[in-house]
């Protein structure tokens, strides 16, 4: 379901989503390339042969208008990956007092309800599309959580909402589209080499990896695009959150 086939991938303009992007067009793929910066999508859909396009995930007429530019270019995608999301710091109760509820809807718009809108779109037209083998499969929905909706440290509560959403929902939409032949699947990672993990200083990065079990590093995105692979190529794989994370639980903060 790679090779020859279409895949879409979310924030693929860097981080997981680029090294997603550059695996699965390695492994024969097609690959559109959507970033809410269209420059971060080209360079990479430049380096692979893929289509770049610009998007902002939490707007449902600009992932159409996306998801139709890829029908018309490439053909049905068989394979979406969302990796687009955006990593918040707030407090429920900061120290001056002030309320922080814009920046969790801000978080939950990206991370969940985007989310949601990318797997809603992509369904459609892998519903419409014709069965690839004899179990009647039609195309594979990854989506991206994080270690934080289960271990969400002091000044998460809007990301592992966020996050925790989008792993809650992996079995209802499994469930309901099993009738379709579309398989959904969501990977939680832990503390990757992310644009979003490279402005830790290095106090707090050498703090954070002597809670690393083994392997006591960070994660590299290229293991992410691999367990990707694995999902796509595994059928029985459908339903499920698996945490990538060398065995990590987070701190309190």
């Amino acid at each position: 379901m790679i090779e020859g086939h279409v895949a879409v991938v979310t924030g693929a303009g860097s981080g997981l989503g680029a090294a997603t992007a550059r695996h699965l067009a390695g492994l024969g793929a097609k690959v559109a390339c959507i970033d809410l910066i269209e420059d971060a999508a080209a360079a990479v859909a430049a380096d692979i042969g893929g289509l770049a396009l610009g998007a902002d995930v939490s707007d449902a007429a600009a992932v159409e208008a996306a998801f139709d530019r890829i029908l018309g270019t490439l053909g049905v995608p068989r394979v979406t990956v969302s990796c687009a999301g955006i990593g918040t710091a707030a407090r429920i109760l900061p120290r001056d007092g002030s309320l922080t509820v814009g920046q969790f809807e801000r978080t939950l718009r990206v991370n969940l309800v985007g989310t949601y809108t990318v797997m809603s779109i992509a369904a459609r037209a892998m519903a419409a599309a014709e069965p690839l083998d004899r179990d009647g499969a039609r195309g594979v929905i990854v989506n991206t959580a994080s270690i934080a909706y289960q271990d969400g440290q002091i000044g998460q509560a809007a990301y592992s909402a966020s996050k925790g959403g989008v792993a809650s929902m992996t079995l209802p939409a499994a469930r309901e589209l099993a009738r379709f032949g579309i398989r959904v699947m969501t990977i939680a990672p832990g503390l990757f080499e992310t644009a979003m993990s490279a402005g830790l200083p290095d106090d707090a990065r050498a703090d954070i990896l002597k809670a690393v079990p083994f392997p006591a590093r960070m994660g590299d995105a290229n293991e992410f695009a691999r367990l990707v692979q694995c999902i796509v190529e595994n059928p029985m794989l459908n339903g499920s959150v698996i945490r990538l994370d060398a065995a990590v639980r987070m701190p309190i903060k």
